[in-house]
């Protein structure tokens, strides 16, 4: 399996899909098949959420993918060997998204051993604080996982420049203010945003948050950027209380979206 930096700096495909599920939502059994339709479905990069009860920059769809999950009783140790199972067999690197406090409670570094063990190559904590950012760098360099850090269209310029100069190769973008979820339109300024950001870096930059139909993805793949992360779209395929329909639905989409990329 390759590293995140490698996928999103090959010259082919020139912008990655970057989908994104929640683990658990509905079943880890239906998890486990979804990651390798999406695989098998061109996607080049799997983002995988951890369930969690304050996902504060969650939107609805993906708050009740994790609260139906939690329910279910699935917690950190299922998922982290069922990834373990998937990742020799999987081409896309798998990337998990989680909130900071999952991981203080496991506790940082056996966290990051546990996430690297699992296979995982990448790591974003929407709430992670910068004054804690060098110390998690310095584990996920130790156990060879790359901290993936976020910019928003309102971080100030002085925090933009220092995440730009700690991140280890990759930057999260978001896309729009507020949580996640399904939005009509992407603002037209994001893309002098992301232009602004280029020029100061040479760090690869994926696209998030309310991305969510084909024609978004026709409109930004034609950006300088290296990735689009989707995530609430593909989490409503899985929501649908017929998991095998569910999972059609999902390949269908990822495919569609795949086809769209410019």
């Amino acid at each position: 399996m390759p590293t995140i930096f490698q996928v999103l700096n090959s010259p082919e495909p020139k912008c990655s899909l970057v989908p994104f599920i929640m683990a658990g939502a509905p079943d880890l059994e239906t998890t486990e098949k979804a990651i390798k339709i999406l695989d098998n479905a061109g996607a080049d990069i799997i983002e995988i959420g951890l369930p969690y009860s304050d996902p504060l920059a969650d939107g609805p769809i993906i708050q009740e993918a994790s609260k139906q999950a939690l329910a279910a009783g699935v917690n950190v140790d299922q998922i982290f060997r069922l990834l373990s199972s998937l990742h020799t067999t999987t081409k896309a690197p798998l990337v998990l998204f989680t909130y900071y406090n999952p991981i203080l409670a496991r506790g940082l570094e056996k966290f990051v051993r546990d996430t690297s063990e699992a296979g995982i190559k990448g790591l974003i904590v929407p709430d992670l604080p910068l004054e804690e950012v060098d110390y998690t760098i310095s584990l996920c360099q130790k156990y060879n996982l790359e901290l993936i850090l976020l910019i928003t269209p309102i971080t100030p310029d002085s925090r933009v420049d220092k995440i730009l100069s700690k991140a280890q190769g990759t930057v999260y973008i978001v896309s729009s203010t507020g949580v996640t979820g399904l939005r009509q339109d992407i603002k037209e300024e994001m893309e002098s945003f992301v232009s602004s950001i280029r020029e100061k870096s040479n760090q690869k930059l994926i696209l998030g948050f309310g991305i969510s139909t084909p024609e978004h993805v026709r409109k930004i793949s034609q950006w300088n950027i290296d990735g689009i992360v989707m995530g609430s779209a593909f989490v409503q395929c899985l929501s649908i209380q017929d998991s095998d329909q569910g999972l059609r639905q999902l390949h269908s989409f990822c495919s569609n979206i795949k086809s769209s990329f410019v």
